[in-house]
């Protein structure tokens, strides 16, 4: 069975990221962001989201796992700020319904969804420019990258909540990533 760990990084909706894991049958374990690299026993991982860029515990050392990693919101904002992208604050602040225009139909963990789909997002802080050797695979009126992908690093992130109700086709995501890891 397929192991994936999501990353506690304190964020409000974290547990709502374990649980759409297990209801599709995942072995999935929360952990917490100051667990040590060699203590991961994974295949993929998912750092979720959380209030704040400094209390990011481990983090960094996880992207070195040469396993599957979907950043969502402030774990998107990790794996950018770490990989010499920039993160910076978004224009719009708080919690939206956003609908994101996915501009890459090949990505493996957005092309699927439907090519304007609506979802959940915070732009209090957002990626700005994505690391070398990403794609933008998303982008809104609001944000110009909602998504990015290193498909040869097997690094993903979504500036959206999946894990959330008022995100269409959120549970995609998962099952994409789902795939990406077995």
């Amino acid at each position: 069975m397929t192991r994936i760990d999501v990353i506690d990084n304190h964020g409000q909706f974290t547990h709502l990221e374990q649980r759409a894991l297990r209801d599709m049958g995942v072995d999935v374990d929360l952990v917490d962001n100051d667990t040590p690299p060699e203590e991961i026993d994974a295949d993929g991982l998912v750092l979720s989201g959380g209030p704040d860029i400094d209390r990011i515990g481990n983090c960094p050392e996880y992207l070195d796992l040469d396993i599957p990693v979907l950043g969502i919101c402030l774990g998107m904002q990790i794996i950018a700020d770490e990989l010499g992208g920039e993160v910076g604050p978004g224009d719009y602040g708080g919690y939206a319904d956003v609908t994101v225009e996915i501009t890459d139909s090949e990505d493996p963990l957005v092309g699927s969804l439907s090519p304007e789909p609506r979802v959940w997002a915070s732009h209090a802080d957002e990626v700005k420019t994505v690391p070398e050797g990403f794609e933008r695979t998303g982008k809104s009126d609001v944000c110009g990258v909602e998504s990015m992908s290193n498909t040869d690093r097997a690094l993903f992130g979504v500036q959206w909540h999946p894990e959330v109700a008022h995100t269409e086709e959120g549970e995609e995501v998962f099952e994409n990533f789902l795939s990406l890891c077995e």
